[in-house]
């Protein structure tokens, strides 16, 4: 009964530990993604972020329109 007790006790510090991201980490989030896209496409319009939660993890999607990739070239 008591390892019952304390395994309850564990998974709710673990569930409680992954908290959903709240606006500010979020928006700070997608304006990283955003100048990490602007550095290897051109982009256009918005970089949008899905964050959909499962038992023990997390699936997040950055999806965002480009017209080009930008390729480096080496200078000799």
């Amino acid at each position: 009964m008591r390892s019952e007790v304390t395994k309850e006790r564990l998974m709710g510090i673990l569930h409680s530990d992954k908290e959903e991201m709240n606006e500010v980490t979020r928006e700070a989030c997608i304006a990283e993604f955003s100048r990490v896209a602007g550095e290897y496409f051109e982009t256009e319009g918005d970089v949008a972020m899905e964050i959909r939660r499962g038992r023990s993890s997390s699936e997040v999607s950055v999806t965002f329109r480009a017209n080009r990739v930008k390729n480096f070239t080496i200078v000799k």
